[in-house]
C-alpha cells in the first residue's frame, strides 16, 4: 500500500505543484489557459488565492514525511487538497455547466483521500 501512496502523493504534487505555481506567480497565464475556464473572468488576487493553497498543500504531501518533521500533517495537506477539489466541483463547475472537466476533480478528490487514510492509517498504528 505504501507504494501506491506514494504514486499518489506523486501524481497529487505533481498536479496541484504546476497548477498551484501556475495560478500563484503567473495568474494571467491561468486566466488565459482554456482549460481554466473559471479563471478568464477573476481578477489576479483571487487566482492567487486558489493557487496559494494548492501549491502549500503539495508541499504538504512531501516536506512533513520527507524530512520527518510533523509527518502528520502530510494526511492534513491530503484533506486540504480533497477540500479544495469539492469546492471547485460545487461552487465552480457544477453552476457553470462544465460537466467535461469533473471527472478530473474527481479523480484528483479520489486520490487526495487516499492519501490522507493511507497516511493517517500508517500513522495511527
Amino acid at each position: 500500500m505504501n507504494v501506491f501512496l506514494w504514486i499518489s502523493q506523486v501524481l497529487l504534487i505533481g498536479m496541484y505543484g504546476m497548477a498551484g505555481m501556475m495560478k500563484t506567480f503567473t495568474p494571467d497565464k491561468a486566466r488565459q489557459n482554456p482549460q481554466m475556464t473559471w479563471a478568464h473572468d477573476k481578477q489576479d488576487g483571487f487566482i492567487r488565492f486558489v493557487g496559494i493553497p494548492e501549491l502549500l498543500g503539495a508541499l504538504g504531501l512531501i516536506l512533513p514525511i520527507w524530512t520527518g518533521i510533523l509527518p502528520w500533517l502530510t494526511p492534513l495537506a491530503a484533506l486540504g487538497l480533497a477540500l479544495i477539489q469539492i469546492l471547485a466541483i460545487f461552487t465552480v463547475h457544477v453552476p457553470k455547466k462544465e460537466y467535461k472537466v469533473i471527472p478530473i476533480n474527481i479523480v484528483l478528490l479520489a486520490l487526495a483521500i487516499f492519501v490522507a487514510y493511507g497516511r493517517w492509517e500508517l500513522f495511527a498504528l
